[in-house]
């Protein structure tokens, strides 16, 4: 392994909460390159010197080395660089899947999303931005605000906005400039959750793939009467499992987000480099509010 990013589902599995939890005694991290050192005599599609994804979750990246199957990994092409290759298995596939699975969206199409600054908040402003597709991304107001909307805006993001912004009758404006959004992306839940229903479309659709607030996502019954909007739920590792026959849908999204990282179009959220014998600090950092950098283990 060469270097491994520290994930909220990282943290959840370790405490117990997530929906998949590894047999004890178990290594920690969902996600991470390595570079091949050796094959078995019947592996055909790598070989010594390539660089290596996860195909799946709970294979256990933070760490130096380790043996797995040819089918649990995923080849990465030449000219990557190392944090996009450690960074790219989880939040941009989500980004991803998000905007192409729930609704059909076009070139001037608009999509609100909230935990704008997250590793998949980030990734869907620069792949929407590559598909010609508007975002309006909500943040929570913090001191360094103006900071933060400058650097998303240098991503793409076409409007940032604070949760209390979007309260405000004047968010209204926002929609004279860009179309309602057909569909919503929420990693919050809570109240910031039924923010984003009231300003989409009639029979528009809210994805949710995080509950950071840890509070449920309350639907007024006039979106459901009146706008008749969907509530779907979007989980990667799901995903992967319900394609594990079907991995060329899997290489095939891969390879659309490499090529985007070629073109400059996607980069690796913010990061911190962090070597793994420093992993009790990355730890805690990865878990104070308001950070905007990963903290990647450096093996």
């Amino acid at each position: 392994m060469i270097a491994a990013p520290i994930n909220p589902s990282d943290i959840n599995m370790i405490q117990g909460t997530y929906a998949v939890l590894a047999d004890l005694p178990a290594v920690g991290g969902n996600e991470g390159v390595g570079q091949v050192v050796g094959v078995g005599s019947h592996v055909t599609s790598l070989k010594p010197g390539d660089l290596v994804i996860p195909a799946d979750a709970g294979l256990g990246t933070w760490r130096t080395e380790a043996t797995f199957s040819e089918e649990n990994l995923l080849k990465m092409p030449p000219g990557i660089p190392l944090t996009c290759a450690a960074t790219l298995g989880v939040n941009p596939c989500t980004a991803y899947r998000m905007l192409s699975d729930f609704e059909t969206l076009k070139p001037g199409d608009s999509v609100i999303q909230n935990a704008a600054n997250s590793g998949v908040g980030q990734a869907v402003i620069q792949i929407a931005a590559a598909k010609g597709i508007k975002t309006i991304n909500v943040v929570r107001d913090r001191p360094d605000l103006q900071r933060l909307v400058e650097r998303l805006k240098s991503l793409g993001a076409d409007h940032v906005i604070t949760e209390e912004m979007l309260r405000k009758p004047e968010a209204k404006d926002l929609f004279k400039k860009v179309p309602k959004p057909m569909l919503a992306l929420n990693g919050v839940g809570g109240k910031s959750a039924t923010e984003l229903l009231r300003h989409l479309q009639h029979k528009g659709t809210m994805v949710t793939y995080g509950g950071m607030s840890k509070q449920p996502v309350t639907v007024p019954v006039s979106a459901l009467i009146f706008k008749n909007v969907k509530l779907r739920g979007f989980w990667m590792t799901q995903w992967k499992r319900d394609n594990v026959q079907n991995k060329d849908k899997l290489r095939g999204m891969v390879a659309d987000l490499c090529s985007l990282i070629h073109q400059g179009q996607l980069t690796a959220p913010t990061c911190q480099e962090v070597p793994l014998e420093d992993y009790q600090t990355a730890l805690k950092d990865s878990m104070k509010p308001y950070i905007s950098a990963k903290q990647i283990l450096l093996m």
